[in-house]
């Protein structure tokens, strides 16, 4: 294992497709990458009751535990394995048992706000931002939590009238100014091929740790070139 390890954080609204992204840039790695949701480091309500959880506004940066998240990536880039919380969403609060994380050669955060803090930015080697109409993500955020997460659908319409889409524009959106690379059009294959290709080289030693948004973006934009003309 290489230490310091190769840190991605992968940023974007509700819906975006984050965790695709993340599962397809690092499919090929196996044991080589951890995988840490930002979803795990939300607070522990345990003081609040069922009813008072439900009115927490979840895509708020308060909402979670930045503290704690910056002491186990800290931990990781040393060496060392770390505890890491996990989350439940059909009782909006922490589970009891925790999950030992290994440090690896790559270690992806994703989630809605993995670009927002400045400490946090300043230990990844690779900062994404994946972007999606917003249309999709809504109806996308629908199919999860009603399907996946027991919630009632007029319940996640008001969620998202309410907290999601104002957050998405006031603290979410805003962070792709941290990325290196936005990917458009979600887990889109050509800039997901791209990083994947980056990570391989990272991981062989063939690579240097000189990511520039500027650059990154013009090389996805040739590499899709192609693929448009073949369209035309």
């Amino acid at each position: 294992m290489t230490i310091p390890s190769f840190v991605i954080g992968i940023a974007g609204g509700t819906g975006a497709g984050k965790t695709t992204v993340s599962r397809l840039v690092t499919q090929n790695l196996g044991d080589d990458v951890t995988r840490i949701p930002l979803d795990n480091y939300y607070e522990d309500r345990s003081e609040l009751s069922f009813e008072e959880r439900q009115e927490v506004n979840y895509d708020h940066p308060s909402a979670f535990e930045w503290e704690l998240l910056r002491d186990h990536l800290e931990t990781l880039l040393e060496g060392q394995p770390v505890e890491m919380p996990q989350y439940d969403f059909e009782v909006h609060n922490r589970k009891d048992e925790r999950t030992t994380v290994e440090p690896t050669d790559v270690i992806v955060l994703e989630g809605i706000l993995a670009l927002h803090d400045e400490a946090i930015n300043g230990m990844m080697d690779l900062r994404l931002y994946v972007e999606t109409d917003a249309d999709v993500r809504i109806l996308r955020r629908i199919r999860r939590d009603v399907l996946e997460r027991g919630r009632d659908l007029e319940g996640v319409i008001d969620q998202y009238l309410s907290t999601v889409k104002p957050m998405h524009e006031r603290f979410i959106e805003p962070t792709k100014g941290h990325a290196d690379l936005i990917i458009p059009e979600g887990a889109n294959s050509v800039a997901v091929n791209l990083i994947e290709e980056k990570l391989h080289a990272e991981i062989e030693g063939n690579a240097m740790r000189n990511w520039e948004r500027g650059s990154l973006e013009r090389e996805l934009a040739e590499k899709r070139s192609p693929d448009l003309d073949a369209d035309e």
